[in-house]
């Protein structure tokens, strides 16, 4: 019981139980630890069930009595047969113990599920405890702090608290060159622009750059600002490589042609979108002098000038519109000029300047609306004359397109009429011509017969081969792309293999050092053996019996037969002589004494093993701990019956 006491023990202690060093055995329990441990194991097991149940015993009897019947209720619920109730917990019984504790450890959740389903390592220790710490927090009852005990105090401090507020972080990225690797024996040029970028941000980076720690404007916001950091650039990661597997290996490029593909896409989109957005709204960038940016805005994007900036030279209705909006503005600035020339002097009131004033804001808003309505003209004029100037133009095709057409029919003529005086002749030469162009054609069929057949072969034959190599290439894409998959798998199955690792090594150092393995490996071996000689002995023991029992089967068998013949001759010659007739008595005298004396065996036997079994429970009464436990019974009734008294005089009172 020792070997499964200590089994038991290491269980509980890993379900977070507080089991001291000197208890080595369930004899050593006591009522506070029986409640701990089975409440620590219901929560590891179910955690609704074993949520709403308190670890520590209360200090009043009528709270213990309650604390044990939903003890015994919840292990009921999950399924356990034996006996169970409140004087389980209370006046605890080493054997009972033993089986529910047993019961409970079984019910555990294994620790292969539990390692397969959480991370392993240090950082995994580390959330267990914290969740741990957390659910022992959530289990007590919140109190007022007039009410806490001191324990209650440490746990349910309220501690200082701070809203979650992130703020943008500078942190130094390892830069990497691009281009091509250093060949041996050959200096690399250092004094490239980006190397040279490269070396100031580095520089920036180790003088002037101030700790992460520092950056925040408040210290409670670094937690925020690196978790708001890390997740940004996790979720960055994780897009780049979902875009990649689902559209980065149809590409079939480079990484870096690939990004430099979208953005030279995303260049141009934007590019489009000024331009359009530019020649849809043409007055608004006229009007608030923004035209001279827009051009300088798409050549930074790469993109070409405006089509207006092209036709620098103007034209006659451009120079018109330029005198015209030139000229107006000249005759406000010289209207303005006399308007300030004729101010009034220090003598004239106040009501005569603001009526001036008046008049030249009324006479400025007219001249103001005659130029809207002039612009306005004229930009109909220009809508007009470019409609005609594109009518123009299409008609000018026209014309072109006809002009062509007669020409060649004139041609024709000319070459027709040019033939007429020797038209038979001409007309011979001309049949000839065509008959010869007809052979000619018959040539030149046949010999593109000739060159075709081949031709269309190889095209066929290329085209099958084109068609196989995207069929291979699909393939492999789809084997690619299973590779990757794989190698993903594995890489978080060696993080998780890693980190187990680190786990079960950071145990092995926290295990005492001064039992070696060989002294575990010489005590199971001694187990092994000392169950294979009790083994070896409980066989010997029931062939021995299974002998015995032969033998006093077939010995009981042989004295009843010996006494039935025996009893035949005698009492055939017992009819005849009175001698033989007392031997007969006497035979049945001696069978008889013979058979009680093998009954007087057979039931000292079965009285000598009744009296073991009575021993065996006189033993398992007394380890019961019978007597201390009437104690016990007694002290906590007469608590109860002082705890009833006390609440009496209190109802009494009031």
């Amino acid at each position: 019981m020792d070997e499964v006491d200590k089994i038991l023990i290491h269980s509980l202690r890993q379900t977070g139980t507080d089991v001291g060093k000197d208890v080595q055995s369930v004899k050593h329990f006591t009522s506070e630890l029986i409640v701990e441990a089975v409440v620590k194991c219901l929560r590891v097991i179910d955690p609704a069930l074993g949520s709403g149940l308190s670890p520590s015993l209360p200090p009043g009897m009528s709270a213990r009595f309650r604390v044990g019947m939903s003890l015994a209720q919840a292990c009921q619920d999950l399924g356990y047969k034996g006996e169970i109730g409140y004087q389980t917990f209370l006046y605890s019984n080493e054997p009972e113990i033993r089986s529910l504790l047993m019961f409970l450890v079984e019910k555990l959740p294994r620790e292969s599920a539990e390692a397969s389903d959480q991370p392993a390592g240090k950082s995994a220790l580390l959330q267990k405890s914290i969740a741990a710490q957390i659910k022992a927090q959530l289990a007590l009852p919140w109190l007022s702090p007039s009410c806490r005990l001191p324990l209650l105090c440490k746990t349910q401090n309220p501690g200082p608290s701070h809203s979650f507020h992130s703020q943008t972080l500078s942190l130094p990225h390892c830069l990497k060159v691009p281009g091509k690797k250093q060949l041996k024996g050959k200096p690399q040029n250092t004094q490239s622009p980006l190397n040279l970028l490269v070396c100031k941000e580095n520089d920036y980076h180790r003088d002037f750059l101030p700790p992460v720690t520092a950056q925040p404007s408040q210290h409670a916001s670094v937690p925020a600002s690196l978790l708001e950091q890390h997740a940004g650039e996790l979720s960055a990661t994780q897009e780049w490589e979902n875009e990649w597997n689902s559209q980065g290996l149809l590409s079939r490029l480079t990484p870096e042609e690939y990004r430099s593909r979208k953005r030279a896409r995303l260049q141009k989109r934007i590019e489009e979108q000024l331009r359009t957005a530019a020649q849809t709204r043409p007055d608004t960038l006229g009007a608030h002098g923004s035209g001279s940016d827009l051009p300088e805005l798409l050549q930074s994007f790469g993109g070409s000038p405006l089509i207006g900036d092209i036709l620098a030279k103007g034209t006659r209705f451009t120079h018109t519109e330029k005198l015209t909006f030139t000229e107006e503005p000249e005759k406000a600035a010289k209207q303005m000029a006399a308007a300030a020339n004729s101010l009034p002097s220090s003598h004239q009131s106040e009501e005569d300047l603001q009526a001036r004033q008046q008049e030249e804001l009324a006479s400025l808003q007219q001249q103001l609306q005659q130029l809207s309505l002039s612009l306005e003209e004229v930009g109909g004029d220009m809508r007009q004359l470019t409609v005609s100037i594109h009518q123009v133009s299409d008609e000018l095709k026209q014309k072109e397109l006809s002009n062509t057409e007669e020409e060649d029919s004139v041609r024709v003529k000319k070459q027709t009429i040019y033939l007429l005086p020797d038209g038979e002749n001409n007309l011979a030469k001309l049949q000839a011509l065509v008959e010869g162009s007809a052979e000619r054609v018959v040539n030149l069929a046949a010999q593109w017969e000739k060159h075709r057949a081949p031709l269309i072969d190889e095209h066929r034959r290329l085209k099958e081969l084109c068609s196989n190599q995207e069929v291979e290439s699909s393939r492999k894409l789809s084997e690619i792309k299973e590779l990757h998959e794989k190698i993903s798998q594995s890489a978080e199955e060696a993080k998780k293999k890693e980190g187990l690792y680190k786990q079960l090594i950071t145990e092995f150092e926290n295990l005492p050092k001064d039992i070696s393995r060989s002294a575990y490996t010489a005590r199971i071996l001694e187990i092994v053996g000392n169950i294979r000689k009790q083994k070896e002995e409980i066989t010997k023991t029931l062939s021995d019996t299974k002998e015995l029992q032969k033998e006093i089967n077939s010995l009981t068998g042989k004295l009843d037969r010996t006494f039935a013949v025996t009893d035949e001759l005698v009492f055939k010659d017992a009819k005849k002589d009175e001698s033989v007739r007392k031997s007969y008595k006497y035979l049945a005298a001696l069978h008889e004494n013979c058979t009680q004396l093998i009954q007087t065996i057979e039931d000292t036997g079965t009285i000598m093993r009744e009296i073991r079994d009575l021993e065996e429970l006189i033993e398992t009464e007394n380890g019961k701990k019978t007597v201390s436990n009437l104690e016990k019974i007694l002290e906590d009734y007469k608590a109860i019956r002082q705890e009833n008294s006390a609440l009496a005089a209190k109802i009494r009172e009031a």
